[in-house]
Formats: structure tokens, C-alpha cells, sequence
């Protein structure tokens, strides 16, 4: 099958002509439905926008296709294969742009204002909205969807009894999700030990950032199942408990006096601690070595703890050694207790 050179003109033309009307439309549409973004607090113009990137110039080439396939003669089973191509791109492109729609309006109205991880209803979206345009296509192309549906239904039981720690973390991380028990930039220790700032929550598992700048990945069942102390809630402020053992000798209060000193001198150091605090040091109990006393601040956060203790205990034994403050130790020749 050849073309002459007038018709080569004419499909030319007309593809350029959609090629360039879809652009300035895409150009026009973009630009009007910024300057009504100015003027209303809604965040849809800009989501449909960005999804109809691409894919308004797509849909003019393929209307531009379908006006050649009018003026080209074409054998039918060849104009039948033609047809069913574009009808199929046409599909496909109306599956990416929903695809898109869904992911961005779930950033917008999930990720931003709930402020939970977006990735696995963003995945989950995709998925489904992909799952319909593909039955669409084999219905359009005279596959029998029905029968289809009947066989995916049986295929899929068995695939769900064979994915079941996969279902198992899937739900288990909707649960963790919709219960906002636990969510991203959350420090959060688990019972079994480890600790971190998460950093997402998929389908399948959640990503931990360790102190040692590693990633734990927690499988979403063993995380709804542990037990978890979460340091940002109900507020990222916490308090610091420092215990302090001293010598029976000591008077106790020129060591509550020096202790207390040293302690808002440590709170009023680099934006560790919460302004206007008094801090506060208790006697705790009398042990085997001397007198256990217990300094308590208050933190900003849980991760401010480890350089303010460093602070406050090279403070106090500076401040101790200069007044003249023992503190506990083992008498010559006792063995230290170990636990069993």
C-alpha cells in the first residue's frame, strides 16, 4: 500500500495542525486556569493541569489520526486494525491521566493537610484505576471480560491464600496509617530495639532512619504488633530523668544547690531545652554506693537528649571535683554487683 505525495501532504498537515493546536490549547488551558487559581483557595485547577501535562497534545494527535483515516483509503481489515490502535492509545492515555488525577489530589488532600505518607494509597490508586482501564481495553478489543472476571475471582482467592503476609502487611499498614498512632518524622522505639525517625510507610513495610544514619525496614505486621514508644506524641516535648549517685558524706544540700546551678546552666545552653523550665533534682533512694539523686529537665525533643546529658554530666563533675562533692564509688577491693 503507497502513498501519493498529495496524500503524504495532507497526513503531514494535519498532523502538524494537532500537534500544534494541542500545544496551544495545553498553553491556554494552563495559563487560564492559573490565573483562576489566584483568585479561588482551591487546589483542583492546578491538579488537573498538571495531569493533562502530555496528554491534551496526545488525545489532538489522535482525533488529527482519526480525521486522516477519513481521507485515506485503507483496505477494512487494515482500517479496522488502525481504529482499534487508536481507540486502544486513546484508553491508555485516559487510564495515565486518571492514574495522575488520583496520585496528585491524594499529595494534596492526604499527604499535606493529614499529613500521613502517601505511597501506598498512591500505589493502591494506580493500581486500581490501571486494573479498570486494562478490562476496558480487552473489552473494546472483543475479549470476554466475564468469563475473564470469573477466572481472575477463583485465580485470585488462591493467589490471596498464597500472598498472605503480603495482604497481612498491607492492611496492618492501612491500620497504622488511618490510626495516626505512628507517622512519618515520628521518633519512634520499638520493644525489640530499635529506634528511629520514619521515614515512610508502604504497602509492605515501614522505613526506619537508625541513630547510625542506617534504614530498618519493619515489616507493617511486626510493627502493629509491637510495642512502641512514640516520642512525638502526644507532644514532641519530653522529659529528661539524669540519675546522680553521691557519697553518704556529702552535705545533701550543698548538693541539691550545686546540682541546681549546674542544671539551669545546662537548660540555658544551645536550644536544647524548653524556655522557662525550672529544673529540678530529687533525692531518689539510698543504694549500696550513696545517695541517688535525680536531676530532671525538659527537652524539645527526644533526640536532644544525648548531647544535653553529655552537657550536664561533664558540667557536674567539673562543678563537684571544684566544691568538693564525692561521688559514690566502690569501696578498695569490692567487686561491682552484676545482674544475673
Amino acid at each position: 500500500m503507497s502513498f501519493s505525495l498529495v496524500q503524504l501532504v495532507v497526513i503531514g498537515g494535519i498532523l502538524a495542525a494537532a500537534v500544534l493546536l494541542g500545544l496551544i490549547l495545553q498553553r491556554v488551558f494552563a495559563s487560564r486556569l492559573r490565573a483562576l487559581t489566584r483568585q479561588t483557595a482551591s487546589a483542583w485547577d492546578d491538579i488537573l493541569v498538571e495531569s493533562l501535562h502530555g496528554v491534551l497534545v496526545l488525545w489532538f494527535v489522535l482525533v488529527g489520526l482519526a480525521v486522516i483515516l477519513k481521507f485515506i483509503p485503507l483496505r477494512p481489515d487494515v482500517l479496522k486494525i488502525v481504529q482499534r490502535a487508536i481507540g486502544v492509545v486513546g484508553i491508555v492515555s485516559a487510564v495515565i491521566f486518571a492514574s495522575r488525577l488520583a496520585r496528585k489530589a491524594i499529595h494534596v488532600y492526604v499527604d499535606r493537610k493529614v499529613e500521613v505518607p502517601t505511597s501506598i494509597f498512591k500505589n493502591s490508586a494506580s493500581a486500581a484505576i490501571s486494573l479498570v482501564g486494562l478490562l476496558i481495553v480487552l473489552d473494546y478489543l472483543g475479549v470476554p471480560v466475564t468469563s475473564l472476571l470469573t477466572a481472575l475471582g477463583v485465580g485470585g482467592l488462591a493467589v490471596a491464600l498464597a500472598l498472605q503476609d503480603t495482604m497481612s502487611n498491607l492492611f496492618a499498614g492501612l491500620n497504622i496509617l488511618m490510626t495516626h498512632n505512628i507517622r512519618p518524622g515520628d521518633y519512634v522505639r520499638m520493644d525489640s530495639g530499635e529506634e528511629g525517625v520514619v521515614c515512610d510507610i508502604t504497602w509492605r513495610n515501614t522505613t526506619i532512619r537508625a541513630p547510625e544514619d542506617n534504614l530498618v525496614i519493619v515489616p507493617n505486621v511486626k510493627l502493629g504488633g509491637a510495642i512502641v514508644t512514640n516520642t512525638h506524641l502526644p507532644e514532641e516535648e519530653m522529659g529528661l530523668f539524669v540519675p546522680v549517685t553521691v557519697a553518704f558524706d556529702n552535705d545533701l544540700d550543698k548538693v541539691e544547690r550545686v546540682t541546681l546551678e549546674v542544671a539551669r546552666e545546662a537548660m540555658a545552653g544551645p536550644g536544647l531545652t524548653v524556655p522557662g523550665f525550672e529544673p529540678k533534682v530529687r533525692v531518689g533512694a539510698y543504694t549500696d554506693l550513696g545517695v541517688r539523686l535525680t536531676v530532671v529537665l525538659r527537652l524539645k525533643e527526644y533526640q536532644d537528649q544525648y548531647p544535653l546529658r553529655h552537657d550536664l554530666l561533664k558540667r557536674l563533675h567539673s562543678r563537684y571535683k571544684a566544691e568538693g562533692i564525692k561521688l559514690a564509688s566502690l569501696p578498695p577491693g569490692a567487686v561491682p554487683a552484676t545482674k544475673s
